[in-house]
């Protein structure tokens, strides 16, 4: 790896750690060797999202054109002066990461420029491209070159991102819905949101936790550990959201206390150590 590449991986790692604690804390715990990818995939999709999501006061649809355009030509290229693109096109050519991952990703993102309601086939579009394709992206560093194993895992890494993007639906209707006046879940009106609605969406969430903890199991162990991390994050976030009224998911965002992460991660660390996962 040559001094550029690994100096602008450095900025996708910062990137990364100054945006989630929760999924810096995961990565961390994969073999070293699978975290400048994930770095690098991450600040790719963080700073697209930062696009649709924070600069609303800047021409929006033409910087995410922008930003799509110059992904594809780093890609191409094989370089960037963009540091965040450059990690990005290294991670996927090294790793073979299939374009249509990055098309569905992007197409999401700007779904998110002027669609606010979505129906039962849109929403799962939205879901697949914004979260599915990413956990997709994750799994071709973990299998470099092992196409089987890949295929074996393709539906349980689709239910964890499908999780946890319903997860962050619930956990952010404050800042979608009265910020930006978006509505997610198909016939949902958040005016009216019930415990009904919600209990409904919980169990569906659930559903796919179950499906996604079958392919969690069978990961190898040097990676098993982030993963099951981040999977047992969310469910205690999930939790936290049963336990909450509907209202108060439009009064305030739920989150899980750092505290609260580093006991979590000593359970998952001595759980996986023993092979109880």
């Amino acid at each position: 790896m040559d001094f550029y590449t690994g100096n602008a991986l450095k900025i996708s790692k910062t990137t990364t750690l100054n945006y989630s604690t929760s999924f810096s804390m995961g990565v961390w715990m994969l073999n070293k060797k699978y975290r400048p990818a994930i770095y690098a995939i991450y600040g790719f999709v963080r700073f697209a999202d930062e696009i649709v999501d924070t600069f609303h006061d800047k021409d929006q649809k033409t910087l995410l054109k922008n930003f799509k355009e110059e992904t594809y030509l780093a890609i191409k290229d094989g370089f960037s002066t963009n540091p965040i693109l450059h990690s990005f096109q290294w991670a996927v050519n090294r790793y073979k990461i299939e374009h249509e991952h990055i098309d569905a990703f992007l197409y999401s993102m700007e779904l998110d420029l002027f669609k606010t309601r979505y129906n039962r086939k849109e929403y799962h579009q939205y879901i697949y491209g914004s979260a599915e394709v990413i956990g997709l992206m994750c799994l071709r560093v973990f299998y470099d070159g092992d196409d089987e194993r890949y295929k074996a895992l393709i539906h349980p890494a689709r239910k964890l991102g499908e999780a946890f993007q319903k997860v962050n639906f619930l956990r952010d209707m404050l800042s979608d819905y009265h910020e930006r006046g978006r509505v997610y879940f198909p016939e949902v009106d958040f005016d009216n949101f019930d415990i009904s609605m919600k209990k409904d969406i919980e169990a569906e969430i659930k559903q796919d936790f179950d499906e996604a903890y079958k392919g969690i199991k069978l990961l190898r162990k040097d990676v098993r550990l982030g993963v099951f991390l981040a999977y047992n994050y969310y469910l205690k976030l999930l939790e936290k959201i049963e336990n909450a009224q509907p209202e108060q998911l439009l009064e305030k965002r739920f989150r899980i206390p750092n505290s609260r992460k580093f006991l979590l991660l000593s359970r998952c660390y001595t759980q996986n150590t023993l092979n109880l996962v």
